[in-house]
């Protein structure tokens, strides 16, 4: 059995290591930590920090999920989490955590400053759902009026003479950048949705589609060893007969 001792030294690496920004070897350190004593929930809000600095959101929430598991009342593991949902764009779910984590430990400096920082920048996205569809629309229009323009100067027989057709052709213009950039939103929504999703395991549908390859031969092979031993009862009666 591991002692205390050497728990707590894996763990001082791994710090030390992320002190020197060095994070996968940290990760190293604290899964060797872990490995030793999983019911230590600070490791695992110190991996969940080392793995966020690595951009791997999923294994970062899933680590501090854990933390929190096994130490409800600790405000770490919930600011370590809403950390992981701020730097995915998850506003709201990181001001949720936020809150959590200030009811354990109130007036904290950093929990209030992460607050403010978070609805700060919550309001900055949505004002951004709302005006980068219209500057989409605005640059549109510009691009319409350029054409009316260009189609006026540039050629001997202008095509687009009446305003009615001018007005057109600038809306629909607009309503198609509008849309682009409503479109290009929603994008990189779905963009920052898939951040925290679990990555492809590849290698799971090679062993599921070889334990199925299996399956079926040992089916095959009874059911024809089966098929022989009746034939040979068979056999074996007419004979005697």
């Amino acid at each position: 059995m591991a002692s205390a001792e050497e728990v707590q030294e894996l763990k001082e690496k791994g710090n030390e290591c992320v002190r020197n920004k060095k994070y996968a070897e940290s990760v190293f350190h604290y899964t060797h930590a872990i490995k030793l004593d999983p019911f230590n929930y600070s490791i695992y809000s110190n991996r969940s920090l080392a793995l966020l600095k690595m951009q791997q959101f999923y294994f970062a929430i899933e680590d501090a999920k854990e933390a929190i598991r096994l130490k409800p009342d600790w405000a770490k593991g919930y600011f370590r989490k809403a950390e992981v949902e701020f730097s995915t764009f998850r506003f709201s779910d990181a001001l949720i955590s936020y809150g959590h984590a200030l009811k354990l430990q109130p007036n904290d400096p950093s929990i209030l400053e992460a607050i403010v920082k978070t609805s700060k920048e919550r309001q900055k996205d949505r004002r951004a759902d709302d005006q980068i569809p219209w500057l989409g629309a605005g640059v549109g229009i510009i691009m319409g009026v350029i054409i009316v323009i260009a189609d006026n100067i540039l050629t001997h027989k202008p095509t687009l003479v009446h305003p009615i057709l001018m007005a057109l052709l600038t809306v629909a213009v607009a309503a198609i950048g509008y849309g682009v950039a409503r479109g290009l939103r929603y994008y990189m929504k779905c963009q920052r949705e898939a951040l925290l999703e679990p990555p492809l395991d590849f290698l799971r549908d090679d062993k599921e589609s070889q334990s199925v390859d299996t399956n079926d031969t040992v089916k095959e092979e009874k059911t024809y060893q089966s098929y022989t031993k009746a034939q040979a009862r068979h056999r074996f009666k007419k004979g005697k007969s």
